[in-house]
């Protein structure tokens, strides 16, 4: 069992863990707990009662959160038109100087976009992206017809969600600097985004329990 350190140990003093706490009262808590000298992220975990094993069972989709995540995102979109792609603030844009590049593991960006037409085209670096999350799909929103639009979504802080292997679900909804209402508008708004890509082989409830935690600090559940 991993041991924590002093600052965990004085920061998991203030949550009750045996306690299920309002969403309100635990956006309080986490605010209070949070140690780290920087701005830490606001991390949710959903334990689901989805199961990986079964295809009609898995969830994967997107989100744009009402207060964004708290972090900018570089976006790379690999198309022929690059100067509407970099018009539409992508910070990276092209075709044959991009593949070299991934190619050749020359890269640094959060998001990878392309068209339908071009998504045949980065066959060649599924290796390269496929490990890192960054292989384009349309599940993810990141194949789109409107290139411009999907630009200005994932700016804007659009985010992907996706069920693990145990069933769970786990993202960052903001940082700690977010006041309190922002903190709490962003995580109703994901939790709806879930249950609206309920899967359909899951009968009955989807959500299990839910916690809520700064980058560094305890957990702490909240009413679901």
């Amino acid at each position: 069992m991993a041991k924590h350190g002093k600052k965990y140990r004085e920061s998991a003093k203030l949550v009750d863990s045996t306690k299920v706490y309002p969403l309100h009262d635990a956006i309080a808590l986490l605010k209070k707990s949070g140690y780290t000298k920087f701005d830490g992220s606001v991390e949710i975990a959903v334990k689901t009662f989805a199961d990986a094993k079964y295809n009609d069972q898995m969830m994967r989709g997107t989100t744009i959160l009402p207060h964004g995540t708290g972090k900018s995102k570089r976006i790379a979109v690999f198309t022929a038109d690059e100067a509407e792609a970099k018009k539409a603030w992508a910070d990276i844009a092209g075709t044959e100087e991009l593949l070299k590049d991934i190619k050749a593991w020359k890269f640094d960006f959060d998001v990878l976009l392309t068209t339908p037409e071009h998504i045949r085209d980065l066959a060649p670096v599924a290796k390269q992206l496929g490990p890192k999350g960054l292989m384009p799909s349309p599940k993810a929103g990141t194949v789109a017809m409107n290139i411009v639009q999907a630009i200005q979504e994932f700016k804007k802080g659009k985010m992907e969600f996706k069920l693990d292997k145990s069933g769970n679900i786990n993202a960052a909804v903001g940082r700690l600097s977010f006041t309190e209402a922002q903190i709490e508008e962003n995580i109703k708004a994901f939790i709806k985004a879930l249950e609206e890509n309920k899967p359909t082989g899951v009968k009955g409830k989807l959500i299990k329990k839910i916690f809520i935690a700064p980058t560094m600090g305890p957990g702490i559940q909240i009413e679901c």
